[in-house]
């Protein structure tokens, strides 16, 4: 079943875009926009994203090994010039 549109002009779209855009997604509706009774745009309401299964996938697979700012008390071959 197709979503319920609403029409505006362009002019009405540019004077008042900041009242229509947050109606768009609290209402659901698409908004289509019209230049001389043609359709310019269609704005539609946002998707209901995922959360990305990649992000957070290696959480806990790393564990501190101790202090990794205080120099060693190593000499280093790089050191010896």
């Amino acid at each position: 079943m197709p979503k319920a549109t609403d029409e505006v002009g362009v002019a009405e779209f540019k004077a008042k875009a900041t009242k229509l855009l947050p109606r768009v997604a609290r209402t659901g509706r698409v908004l289509r926009v019209l230049k001389r009774g043609k359709v310019l745009v269609e704005v539609h309401p946002p998707r209901q994203l995922r959360p990305d299964p990649f992000v957070g996938r290696a959480r806990g697979a790393a564990s501190e090994m101790g202090d990794l700012i205080t120099p060693v008390d190593e000499s280093w071959e790089a050191d010896a010039e």
